[in-house]
């Protein structure tokens, strides 16, 4: 027995990409806890959660809908790794890989929301 949205790539990613980000804010200074760290980390998991919340939608649209508010949030997540990155929490590598991983799920979630229409 599983939920629908378990099978779905875009779901399994999203998961470690939320996982990955909340690995790297541990490395952020205290005083972000509250602030940089806090909203990465939200935006970050918006996007699993709204992939999960929108598959129990009775229609395409709906889904689409939530699919595109996870699209939103790695829009954030991108701006959180800038700021990081312009504060000196996290280096060009770490920077770099997480922008790719932003940008393939983008991408994954935007073909999988074309397809549903």
């Amino acid at each position: 027995m599983s939920f629908k949205f378990e099978k779905l790539i875009i779901w399994q990613k999203s998961m470690d990409f939320g996982e990955d980000i909340n690995t790297i804010i541990k490395e952020f200074p205290k005083h972000e806890i509250y602030n940089l760290s806090s909203q990465l980390l939200r935006a970050s998991d918006s996007v699993a959660l709204n992939i999960s919340e929108g598959s129990i939608e009775q229609s395409n649209a709906e889904f689409n809908r939530f699919l595109g508010y996870s699209v939103r949030s790695l829009a954030e997540v991108v701006t959180c790794l800038y700021k990081a990155k312009r504060r000196g929490y996290i280096n060009e590598d770490v920077f770099d890989r997480l922008y790719k991983d932003s940008f393939d799920l983008m991408n994954m979630t935007i073909a999988f929301k074309t397809k549903l229409k």
